[in-house]
This record gives structure tokens, C-alpha cells and sequence, in this order.
């Protein structure tokens, strides 16, 4: 390969690296409240904030634009969304939706051996989290880890290329991830009943594939997704008093 071309290839690839990057750091600002709902999007004050060129900044917006937590202004540039409870609902209605579908396909195909090791030893991980009598920030921490794996196992299980992008795809939308709501838990009086609830549903998803109940499976990921539903509720009772990550972008409207 000449030696043109491979100097292409790196700066291409280090130019994809740096617009990842920038991508995230501006998702921590915008969860974080630094950049508030509703806020047009300075780009250059960006740059100079994240210490990068325009061309990843305007990249990772781009990116953020489909990924809904900005949107494009009639004018040009962007501007930090907010959302309708409605609408963070939809959202996790739709990953309840493609993760019950691979539960389904997982248990007609039959899921890759090792890939369900790999999930048996996550949830092994968690049972022993939750053997403590009540779970400390730490503890919580970790289990967002696991929990996260286990639904990325389970996409995997279905062995669709197809169906696992769509499910990362719809998991990047705004508070539709599997562990977007868990941390509402983190201090309340039930925190650890909550976990056990959703380590028995993990449980009971998992031996439906194994015993290849493909509606069983399916129905069981639909109504996992509603603990993160119940959990939206939470937080809509009293937005001002939960900790937590860009909950500022959640209107009490529809």
C-alpha cells in the first residue's frame, strides 16, 4: 500500500477517534447541566472549552443531532432538546420492543454457547452484589456495569447483526439505555427489593431461552423494559430532588 494512502487511512482514523471523543465530552456537558436545555450550541466556544478543531466538534454534533439530544435550528447550528415524559417513554418502549425481540430470536435460533456462559457469569456477579443487605454508591456503580453487559449479552444472543445495531442504536437515545433510570433507586428505602425484582426477570429471560419458550421470552424482555417506565415515573413526581444525569432535560409536559 503506498505510503499516501496509509497516511490517509491513519488521519482518517485518528479524526474518527478525536469526533468520538468530542462527542462525549459534549453528552457529559449537556447531561451534566452545563449545557442547558434549550441552549443554542456556541461552536466555537466549544473549541475552545474542549480544546479541539471545528471539524470533530461539528462531528460529534452532527452525531448528538441523530442521536436526539440536540436539534438543527432552521437558521443553522444546533440546540440542547428537551423532552416530554412522553417522549423518554416511547423511547424505552422501543428498546423494551427490539430486546424482546432477540429474547424471541434467541430462543427459536438458540443462542451462541458462549455468549450464554457469558451472561450466566454476569448475572452470577450480580447475585453476589445483591447478597448485601443494602448497597452502598459503590455497589450501585457496579451494578450499573453489569446490568448494562447483560443487556449487550442478550442483543448478542439473537446473532443478528441487524437487530444488535438497532438495539444499540435506540439504546442512545435520551434515557433509553437499560441502566438510564437505575440510579433513581440508588437511595431510596426499596433500592435493593428493585435490583432483586430485575435480577429475577434477568433470571427467568435467560431459562426461556435455554428451554426454548420463544413467546415466554419475549413477553418477559417486553416487561422488564417497564421497571425503567416505573422508574420515569419516579422521577417525574419530583424532578428537583433526583441526582441525575440530564433528568434538567425531561419536561413535566407533554
Amino acid at each position: 500500500m503506498p505510503a499516501s494512502t496509509v497516511h490517509l487511512l491513519d488521519s482518517d482514523a485518528e479524526g474518527s477517534s478525536q469526533a468520538v471523543k468530542a462527542q462525549q465530552r459534549v453528552r457529559e456537558l449537556i447531561l451534566a447541566g452545563d449545557l442547558p436545555a434549550g441552549s443554542r450550541i456556541a461552536e466555537l466556544a466549544l473549541v475552545e472549552r474542549l480544546g479541539m478543531s471545528r471539524t470533530p466538534i461539528r462531528a460529534a454534533l452532527m452525531r448528538l443531532g441523530q442521536e436526539g439530544l440536540l436539534e438543527a435550528l432552521s437558521g443553522g447550528g444546533y440546540a440542547v432538546r428537551t423532552f416530554s415524559e412522553r417522549e423518554v417513554a416511547d423511547a424505552i418502549e422501543l428498546r423494551g420492543t427490539l430486546e424482546g425481540l432477540a429474547a424471541r430470536l434467541a430462543a427459536e435460533r438458540g443462542a451462541p454457547a458462549a455468549v450464554m456462559a457469558q451472561a450466566c457469569a454476569c448475572l452470577d456477579q450480580i447475585d453476589q452484589l445483591l447478597r448485601q443487605a443494602a448497597l452502598d454508591d459503590e455497589s450501585f456503580s457496579s451494578y450499573v456495569g453489569l446490568n448494562g453487559r447483560f443487556h449487550k449479552l442478550l442483543a448478542d444472543m439473537a446473532n443478528s447483526d441487524v437487530l444488535a445495531r438497532e438495539i444499540e442504536r435506540a439504546s442512545r437515545l435520551p434515557f433509553a439505555s437499560a441502566s438510564g433510570f437505575v440510579g433513581v433507586q440508588a437511595h431510596t428505602a426499596d433500592a435493593r427489593d428493585m435490583l432483586v425484582v430485575a435480577q429475577h426477570q434477568h433470571r427467568q429471560v435467560l431459562d426461556a431461552i435455554v428451554q426454548r419458550e420463544a413467546g415466554r421470552a419475549e413477553a418477559l424482555m417486553r416487561e422488564h423494559s417497564r421497571l425503567a417506565r416505573h422508574n420515569l415515573g419516579l422521577v417525574m413526581q419530583n424532578p428537583q430532588q433526583v441526582d441525575m444525569p440530564g433528568v434538567q432535560l425531561i419536561r413535566n409536559k407533554v
